[in-house]
């Protein structure tokens, strides 16, 4: 891994001196500036006169950090050290990636995005409203940094499990991007989280007298696709190769928008695809487990959105590479919304759900709710279902008796609660150990400690976007990838599943620990980069050239010698 590229005589020219240099969040050194650099650039009286090596800034940094009371706190902290000394903030979350993950992004961001108006300090990223959708491009070149390899954006409509959060909504890309870095190791400055301000229909937000954003309810229909359009142009124009993942949107525009610009620019749907390749991840390491094979499952989807048709249609092609054939495969699914499960005989499906539906005459005689539907107990009782995923943002729809039910038909069954944040979760880990006495196979989309079970202690993979999309983000600029595939995707979610933990140990957890997430993202990256030279969408080169590319790519930080 690199950690910064060299100061030159040329760009040491470049590096503002006093105040300026100190500003500058990617070139600031605090405490840690040598003598040396201190008289060059004019900064002895502004820094204390001890100098700090960055391992003695990091553990002081830590202690401010124990010291807040509680985790908003936490992330308003860790933010505005990310707006002051980028290195020392990425160097504190390599060293607790597993006590801050959680704080920077999923489930705290969630509250961040709620209060972002009340914890607003310092600009980050682009707001791009609807007011100045005559100016977009110009917006765009307002950004801090010339140079851009990743761009996440989003609407603010569907954030998480809290649905609408208008212009707050920024605080997933910037997040997203702290994990592109963290994980992947794109480098900071070459990061851009943008938010597209179209209004908000949250009355909450709107009746706020601190809310930041354009207060007016959310365009719609034409007016709103007209306005990304204007976006994705500008972004072509003016940032052409660079990767552009769409986040948060919600499902009337999320697949739309990803259909009809898939094939025009380096761009993917992290809802969509990125959820999608980290379920398969864990599901292929279950299923080994279990050791059967995956076109053998019968899958029961709780949630038939964005996310839920996605993980559907991973899942699908994955067993097609199997050898089944697209009516065998699609013969495997029960996807379930909220108004029961998709099936021939219902007409208010969307093209992407009608894929999913089972023949009306399949489930005629079937229990069915009270209102006339076929619920999520209904499913399990009638099939004898081995996988249980959830993306329904209903947290405790997993309730005790639809678990033990499917745990009495299958001595291993994989159950994965994937909504977030927390609250939204379908089931908490301890009560799916208890409920199955310790057999599930469970993957959750929030973090859940490990559970003490039968004299063991078993952890609980946290199925994140996270091992997909800081993975994706490097192999795509190593490789200078034009575009993302689907085959590149399931390349991803295949290693991510040979790198389980549970290969080699059926008691560990699904997925590697986040302290190796690096290394497991390099390995993802490579595969990435194979897959889309096979594609035609990237350069040939070696595969020893490739994985040499990685590693030069993945960034690391550490501080630059200025002088």
């Amino acid at each position: 891994m690199v950690s910064a590229l060299p100061i030159t005589e040329k760009t040491r020219s470049d590096i503002p001196r006093g105040m300026d240099l100190l500003n500058r969040q990617s070139l600031n050194k605090g405490t840690a500036f040598t003598e040396q650099e201190r008289t060059v650039f004019g900064l002895h009286g502004l820094l204390p006169p001890f100098v700090e090596s960055l391992d003695e800034q990091a553990v002081r940094a830590y202690e401010a950090f124990q010291k807040k009371d509680d985790d908003l706190e936490r992330h308003i902290y860790l933010r505005a050290l990310q707006d002051t000394n980028e290195v020392l903030f990425y160097r504190l979350l390599l060293d607790h990636i597993e006590e801050m993950t959680p704080i920077v992004y999923t489930p705290t961001v969630a509250l961040a995005c709620e209060q972002f108006s009340h914890i607003y300090r310092r600009p980050r990223g682009i707001f791009i409203s609807y007011p100045l959708r005559d100016s977009i491009l110009q917006l765009l070149r307002n950004r801090p940094n010339k140079d851009v390899d990743v761009i996440v954006v989003t609407d603010g409509e569907r954030i998480l499990g809290i649905g609408d959060q208008g212009a707050g909504g920024l605080g997933i890309p910037i997040g997203k991007l702290s994990l592109y870095t963290l994980l992947g190791g794109i480098r900071p400055e070459r990061t851009l989280p943008i938010v597209l301000d179209v209004g908000t229909n949250n009355a909450d937000r709107l009746n706020d007298p601190e809310y930041l954003g354009w207060r007016n309810e959310r365009i719609t229909g034409e007016a709103y696709f007209s306005f990304v359009d204007e976006f994705v142009q500008a972004v072509k124009q003016e940032l052409p190769g660079t990767c552009l993942q769409w986040e948060d949107f919600s499902t009337p525009h999320a697949r739309p928008i990803l259909n009809r610009y898939r094939d025009q620019l380096l761009t993917f749907n992290d809802d969509i695809q990125g959820t999608s390749a980290v379920a398969l991840g864990a599901v292929l390491g279950a299923v080994s487990v279990t050791g059967k094979s995956l076109k053998e499952q019968q899958i029961v989807i709780l949630g038939a959105g964005s996310a839920g048709i996605g993980v559907a249609d991973g899942l699908r092609a994955a067993m097609k590479g199997e050898g089944l054939s697209e009516e065998e495969a699609h013969s495997r699914f029960w996807v379930i919304d909220k108004d029961g499960l998709l099936h021939t005989g219902r007409k208010d499906l969307t093209v992407e759900q009608r894929a999913y539906t089972q023949p009306e005459s399949r489930v005629s005689g079937w229990s069915r709710t009270a209102n006339g539907t076929i619920g999520l107990a209904d499913v399990i009782g009638a099939i004898k279902a081995t996988v249980l995923v959830g993306l329904s943002t209903v947290g405790g729809a997993f309730k005790e008796e639809i678990v033990r039910e499917m745990a009495r038909k299958i001595e291993r069954p994989i159950i994965f609660p994937l909504s977030n944040p927390t609250s939204r979760s379908e089931a908490t880990a301890e009560d799916l150990i208890r409920w199955t006495d310790g057999r599930a196979l469970v993957a959750s989309g929030s973090p859940f400690a490990p559970v003490s079970h039968g004299g063991r202690n078993i952890p609980i993979a946290q199925c994140n976007n996270v091992y997909i999309f800081p993975a994706m983000g490097l192999g795509l600029v190593a490789s200078g990838a034009r575009r993302v595939t689907g085959p590149m995707l399931l390349a991803a979610a295949r290693t991510l599943g040979g790198h389980s933990p549970a290969l080699k140990d059926p008691s560990a957890s699904l997925l590697p620990p986040l302290r190796e997430l690096r290394s497991v993202a390099a390995q993802i990256a490579i595969a990435v980069g194979i897959e889309a030279q096979k594609d035609g969408v990237a350069p040939r080169i070696s595969e020893d050239e490739l994985r040499q590319r990685v590693l030069e790519t993945q960034w690391a930080p550490a501080y630059r010698s200025f002088v």
